[in-house]
């Protein structure tokens, strides 16, 4: 599972003319389901993204808090693109992405670990086209890949 947060002030999406989720300060997610993925790849990728220090701390300490440490959210927007393979050729391979059943599944595997914090979390559509708008705050952006633990 690969995952790519980023540090918002705002971020917002949105499916047609319809907003689909909403934050304030927090963290919005972009996150792709790969072909051997399963319920430990979103166990882990949900305690990095809960447990992640990267909004200040205390007398201006940078990267010292976690986002439930501040009180923030967050928006979990599926993106299969993450498992784009663009080596060959000019047109992305979507081979390592998992097929769409499987995708969704652990997906909202991830949105209920994160839930379960409790933490508040927005989503997108799942399988639909989305817009998304965000405010990057710094910006931070971090990547996180469930098959590089070690």
């Amino acid at each position: 599972m690969r995952a790519v947060i980023q540090r918002v002030t705002e971020a917002r999406v949105r499916v047609g003319d319809r907003l689909a989720g909403e934050i304030a300060r927090g963290l919005l997610v972009l996150v792709g389901i790969g072909q051997d993925d399963g319920p430990d790849d979103a166990r882990y990728v949900a305690g990095k993204i809960r447990d992640a220090r990267i909004f200040e701390g205390g007398a201006g300490k940078p990267m010292d808090r976690s986002v439930v440490d501040v009180g923030g959210a967050v928006l979990v927007v599926s993106q299969f693109t993450l498992y784009g393979d663009i080596r060959k050729g000019r047109r992305p391979a979507f081979d390592a992405a998992a097929p769409p059943d499987r995708a969704r599944a652990l997906y909202e595997d991830l949105v209920r670990e994160l839930r379960a914090v409790p933490l508040p979390v927005a989503t997108g559509q799942f399988q639909a086209m989305m817009r998304v708008e965000l405010v990057n705050d710094g910006p931070v952006t971090i990547l996180i890949d469930s098959k590089k633990q070690f």
